[in-house]
């Protein structure tokens, strides 16, 4: 590869969607509704003080309203919601048809149903590329050890499958 020429967008999406994700779901009240999105691209950053991190897009026109939630819910999703993963995903309609969830009383969003759940809260936001890398302050969580993962891969949805 040229070192002077930057690798095509098609080729960087093909080499990193050759990394398995897991799948979360972000999610809170916003002036009274439902707002939520899907971000394959989570991951831990520091257990001292607890931080996590979650890349948007900044086409994004979910993240601009969902940004101004006091709390924001992450939800881990199962293998058996990948359904919930799409609905997030799509540009229309109504991202939490059929969908089972409950919110606290500081406004986030938790899907029933999910391997994990975190109570987060903005830390702060940094400009990276053509996303925003969102560091997030987590304030609670919680595991279901028992629930297995859904997972992204070369764009498309899959499930782990263990050896025996």
């Amino acid at each position: 590869m040229d070192t002077h020429t930057a690798p095509h967008p098609a080729d960087l999406r093909r080499v990193f969607g050759a990394f398995p994700t897991g799948v979360t779901a972000i999610a809170a009240f916003v002036d009274g509704s439902p707002v939520g999105l899907a971000a394959s691209s989570f991951t831990s950053v520091s257990l001292d003080p607890p931080l996590a991190s979650v890349c948007i897009a900044r086409t994004s026109t979910t993240w601009p309203v969902l940004r101004r939630a006091e709390r924001l819910g992450v939800s881990v999703l199962s293998a058996d919601q990948e359904h919930l993963g799409r609905q997030l995903s799509s540009r229309t309609g109504d991202r939490f048809t059929g969908a089972t969830w409950r919110a606290s009383n500081f406004g986030e969003i938790l899907f029933d149903g999910a391997c994990a759940w975190l109570d987060c809260s903005i830390d702060r936001e940094l400009p990276a590329g053509d996303h925003d890398i969102v560091l997030l302050r987590i304030h609670d969580l919680h595991a279901d050890r028992g629930a297995e993962p859904l997972v992204f891969h070369q764009s498309s949805f899959g499930r782990l499958h263990r050896a025996a």
